[in-house]
């Protein structure tokens, strides 16, 4: 699927500039990875964080990533759930940086100051 530049960039961006790791990414290329896998001391012994993030703090981090396109949420039979995977467009852009290496490309200080306008400007911080 093909992608415009502009997606993809804001996309990147977004995912390097987003509190998690790797192995967070890699994990939902497999399965759904719930809210409190995410948060606290759990998020961070299985390397999805580096620091211990509030449940609120991880969840407002990962619907950001839904509103740019990366992740969405898992749906169980009767519509509930607090699951996430990656979209299409996520999965490409981890499977890029798995074959890169496992890193996030390198941000500046004015890519996180765009990143954190566009979430504050949207509502998601």
């Amino acid at each position: 699927m093909n992608y415009p530049q502009n997606t993809v960039q804001r996309a990147k961006r977004a995912l390097s500039c987003s509190p998690f790791q790797m192995n967070l990414f890699a994990t939902m290329r497999l399965q759904g990875v719930s809210l409190p896998q995410v948060a606290g001391r759990s998020g961070m012994s299985l390397r999805y964080t580096a620091k211990a993030l509030s449940e609120q703090s991880a969840e407002r981090s990962l619907l950001w990533l839904i509103q740019v396109g990366l992740l969405r949420r898992e749906v169980d039979g009767q519509g509930l759930t607090n699951s996430f995977r990656l979209t299409p467009l996520g999965r490409l852009l981890v499977e890029q940086w798995q074959e890169q290496g496992d890193r996030f490309r390198r941000v500046s200080w004015a890519d996180r100051l765009r990143e954190f306008i566009r979430r504050s400007l949207s509502g998601a911080l």
